[in-house]
């Protein structure tokens, strides 16, 4: 059988999918609605359209050519923004550099992904200039000010960002180039190794920006996403296009509101002040709000906030909910562009418990995601809300490879579907719910343990306030679990088991948790992203 491909005549335009069709078709077209930062600085859609032009015409003037990369050393900013649709939209590869890594980190990344240009906010231009000189591929830099102070550096500056961009025409003509042409980089950190770059195309950003909204803008009403929300991003714009929810904004139309620096009380004023309505972030985020004294009197009734980059612990959930925001769980990873799945509360009637549990589940799979749960042989376990295995996904939008790296591509798609390394099971209803990453089982006698469950009941004792579980060699079990404890009252080792045993005698834990070890410390290590970094963690307490 032969496929009908359908015909084309000469004068028909094939429609590409490039990054500035979220821009120039957006939604809804709302040319007088403001983008703001910090409070500081607000400016129309049509302002902002005709910046990114602006910085279009810059870049082609300082030299950056199709193919180029252009690597982005910033904060939060309405900066970024414009990076996210210019750089990509003149055919070049913007790389989102990881502020947070450490310095042999960032001049690796900076290397293999050939950064030609650098846009560098002052504040790190201490910190480029200890690298600078192991940076090979960079030609030039591009100051980024919030204060326009004289700023003294032998960094071979082309010129301050706002002051390029004044020189240059409000108007580009952006061509039109293969959708599938490479629109980003960005590096992820792994448990071994040096940081490996991960890439998407503009066909691949927009498939995941349509994807995104139609599983936001769809539901009936909890945690929707519409044309009133006003939205801040409380995930750093370099980690995985901030979950793509600027693009998402951005072709809505909406209020945007970029932060900066992540500041706990900067964030709770912006929240109030600008009217935010829409966020997402990491639990860590949510705890440092908490300890933030004005947190208290804060209104946070009218913000819906997507949780992801790890499990969202029951106690921390129920501390939101009581004063009035609507938080719910998020999944996907830095090589699925990220988002695969959201848990939205679709049932009505549900109780306060069973709400809760939803809430914190790893979510139903977004439009366009086929994703399974597989045993070693790669075939399906049951869907019985018990049967666990590795979690492996297929969509439009997830990277093709590591850059530079076959060997590790190879593995990451194994049998045709890309592996998360995540173990999870799906319950009746469709819900996906991760137990943990591979590598972080807990392995008791021919058991698995959960870390994820078990940090989640030691989390809901009142006087917790955070909780990483690991596994610790044993001579007897192979593994036991060990549990690192911030306290935030006064408790007792013997209090956390006897919390633990009212579980196991309830039948919600296996007996194996009673072999649990505690261990009370001042804070928890997170990675870049702020995540719980079990491997130094397994490093620092178990060596």
């Amino acid at each position: 059988m032969v496929d009908s491909i359908i015909e084309k005549i000469s004068s028909a335009y094939s429609y590409p999918l490039l990054i500035k069709n979220l821009l120039f078709t957006p939604v809804v077209d709302n040319p007088d609605q403001e983008i703001v930062y910090r409070g500081d600085k607000r400016y129309t859609y049509t302002e902002f359209r005709k910046r990114i032009c602006r910085l279009a015409n810059a870049l082609i003037k300082m030299g950056v050519k199709k193919g180029d990369t252009v690597g982005v050393m910033d904060y939060d900013s309405h900066r970024y923004l414009e990076c996210f649709f210019a750089v990509p939209m003149i055919g070049a590869v913007l790389h989102t550099v990881n502020i947070k890594l450490s310095p042999t980190q960032i001049s690796y990344t900076v290397n293999h992904a050939e950064d030609d240009f650098v846009l560098l906010n002052e504040d790190f231009i201490p910190f480029v200039e200890q690298i600078r000189a192991k940076l090979d591929s960079v030609k030039g830099y591009v100051l980024l000010q919030d204060d326009g102070k004289d700023c003294q550096t032998t960094i071979p500056i082309i010129g301050e960002y706002e002051e390029l961009l004044a020189a240059e025409a409000d108007t580009f003509d952006f061509e039109d180039f293969d959708e599938n042409t490479r629109a980003t980089t960005f590096y992820t950190t792994g448990t071994t190794g040096m940081p490996k770059g991960v890439y998407f195309s503009h066909r691949q950003l927009v498939l995941h920006t349509l994807g995104v909204l139609v599983s936001l803008g769809t539901v009936e009403s909890q945690g929707r996403f519409h044309q009133g929300d006003v939205y801040m991003p409380i995930t750093p714009m370099f980690h995985v296009h901030a979950w793509g929810l600027p693009y998402v904004a951005t072709f809505c139309g909406v209020k945007q509101v970029y932060p900066g620096k992540y500041i706990p009380n900067v964030l709770l004023s912006l929240i109030e002040e600008e009217g935010v309505t829409f966020s997402h972030c990491v639990p860590t985020i949510l705890h440092l709000l908490m300890k933030d004294a004005s947190f208290a009197s804060r209104d946070l009734s009218k913000w819906k906030v997507i949780i992801g980059g790890s499990a969202m612990q029951k106690s921390l959930c129920k501390v939101y909910l009581a004063k009035g925001a609507d938080l719910y769980s998020g999944y996907g990873m830095s090589e699925t562009c990220p988002i695969l799945t959201i848990s939205h509360v679709v049932e009505t009637e549900l109780d306060e418990d069973a709400e809760l549990e939803v809430r914190c589940k790893t979510g139903r799979p977004i439009p366009l995601v086929d994703l399974r749960i597989i045993d070693e042989e790669m075939n399906d376990v049951e869907d019985d809300g018990g049967s666990v295995g590795e979690l492996v996904v297929r969509a439009p939008w997830l990277t093709q490879g590591y850059l530079k790296d076959k060997r590790n591509s190879e593995v990451l798609w194994h049998g045709g579907y890309l592996h998360t390394g995540d173990v999870a099971y799906r319950d009746k209803k469709g819900y996906i719910n991760i137990t943990d990453r591979m590598k972080d089982v807990i392995k008791i006698g021919g058991e698995w343990m959960s870390s994820l469950e078990l940090e989640d009941v030691i989390g809901l004792h009142p006087s917790v306030a955070e909780v990483a579980v690991i596994g610790a060699p044993d001579t007897k079990w192979v593994e036991r679990p060990f549990a690192l404890v911030v306290r935030k009252d006064e408790v007792s080792k013997k209090d956390i088991l006897k919390h633990v045993q009212g579980y196991t005698d309830k039948g919600l834990l296996t007996r194996q948790a009673l072999l649990l070890q505690v261990t009370f410390v001042d804070e928890i290590d997170k990675t870049s992203v702020g995540k719980i970094n079990k491997k130094v963690l397994r490093e620092k307490y178990l060596a």
